[in-house]
C-alpha cells in the first residue's frame, strides 16, 4: 500500500501557507514545508515565513532547520520527507506537503532516482561525443537497433531528440510507452491560482510589505552576522538584490524593482513546473469568497478520497 499525502502547492503569493494551516487543523496533521527557503533561520521577511504564532498553531518541519550559510537541495528534501512521511502515517496521520518549489515537490510524488539521473547524465556525454566523432546517422543508426520504431520517427538530425530515446531505450522503456503508475503516494494534490494580473498585483504589494517590515534591516543583519553574499541563501530573490543595494551596486528604488520583477519571473516559473504534473486539483481563488471556502472543499474531497470520520 502506498503511504498517504496531500500537498498544496501554487505560485508564489497565492496563499498556501494560511491555507496549509487551515487545511492542517481540520485533518489534525502535521505540515513539511515544501519551500526550499523555509529551511534558513533567520531568514523570514524575504522569504515570507509564516510567523511564530502560525507555526505554534502546526507542528511545521523543513523550517528554522539550517544556518544560512549552508546548503540544501532536492535531494535532501526528498530524503527527509519520505521518511516523515512513513512516520506520520504509521501515526495514522495524513502528512500535508505546503510550498512552491515545484522540483522538490514533482522529485517526491514521481519518485526521482537520483543515481538513474547521474548515470543518464554521463550517457549523454557519451552519445554527444559519438555523434561529433562518427556523425548524427550513425547516432541515428544506434537508436534504430534499439527502437526501430522511434528511429523511423526522428530525423537523424534531430540529436537532441535522438540521445534522450536512446537513454529511455536502454532504461527498459520506450518513448512511446507511458509509465502505468506515475505517482509513488497515495496523494491528492492541490493547486491554488489566479490570474496572472492578480498575481502579479499581489506579488508587488508582498514585496512592498516586506520591504516596510524590514528586509532591508534583516539582509543587513544577515551580512553582518558572517553570512557569505555568496552562500546559497543570499542568493535567493529579495536578499540577492537588497545586498546589491547594500554593495553600491543599485540604488534602493532599482533594488525593489528588481525583487518584484525577478519575483513575477518565478512566478511564471513555477506555473511552467506545475503544467508538467497533470495530477494537480487547480483552485481558482477568484471563484472562492475566502479560503475557508477553498479548505472546506479540500477537506470534503479528502473525506471520501481517504474515508476520514
Amino acid at each position: 500500500m502506498k503511504p498517504k499525502v496531500v500537498v498544496i502547492l501554487g505560485p508564489t503569493a497565492t496563499g498556501k501557507s494560511n491555507c496549509g494551516i487551515k487545511l492542517a487543523l481540520r485533518l489534525k496533521t502535521e505540515i513539511l514545508s515544501g519551500d526550499s527557503m523555509l529551511v534558513y533561520k533567520n531568514m523570514n521577511i524575504g522569504t515570507a515565513k509564516p510567523s511564530d504564532k502560525e507555526l505554534a498553531l502546526v507542528s511545521h518541519h523543513f523550517v528554522n532547520i539550517l544556518e544560512p550559510h549552508e546548503n540544501f537541495n532536492v535531494f535532501d528534501f526528498k530524503l527527509m520527507a519520505e521518511k516523515l512521511i512513513l512516520d506520520l502515517n504509521a501515526q495514522g496521520k495524513i502528512p500535508l506537503i505546503v510550498g512552491g518549489t515545484g522540483l522538490y515537490i514533482k522529485a517526491l510524488l514521481e519518485n526521482y532516482d537520483f543515481a538513474a539521473i547521474n548515470e543518464k547524465n554521463e550517457l549523454r556525454k557519451e552519445l554527444e561525443s559519438f555523434a561529433d566523432e562518427y556523425g548524427n546517422e550513425a547516432l541515428h543508426a544506434k537508436l534504430a537497433a534499439l527502437d526501430k520504431g522511434e528511429a523511423d520517427r526522428l530525423h537523424f538530425n534531430d540529436r537532441r531528440r535522438i540521445i534522450r530515446a536512446i537513454e529511455t531505450a536502454l532504461h527498459g522503456e520506450k518513448v512511446s510507452q507511458e509509465r502505468d503508475d506515475e505517482i509513488a503516494y497515495d496523494a491528492v494534490v492541490f493547486g491554488l491560482r489566479m490570474s496572472r494580473e492578480k498575481l502579479y498585483e499581489r506579488i508587488n504589494l508582498r514585496v512592498d510589505s516586506m520591504v516596510q517590515d524590514g528586509l532591508f534591516a534583516e539582509t543587513k543583519g544577515l551580512l553582518d552576522s558572517g553570512v557569505p553574499v555568496d552562500a546559497q541563501s543570499m542568493k535567493s530573490i529579495g536578499y540577492k538584490q537588497v545586498a546589491q543595494y547594500l554593495n553600491g551596486e543599485l540604488t534602493k528604488a532599482e533594488a525593489i524593482d528588481k525583487v518584484k520583477q525577478y519575483t513575477r519571473n518565478f512566478a511564471k516559473r513555477q506555473v511552467t513546473w506545475y503544467n508538467k504534473m497533470p495530477y494537480i486539483k487547480w483552485f481558482d481563488l477568484e471563484y472562492y469568497d475566502d479560503y475557508d471556502q477553498i479548505v472546506e472543499e479540500m477537506y470534503q474531497i479528502l473525506v471520501k478520497k481517504y474515508k476520514l470520520l
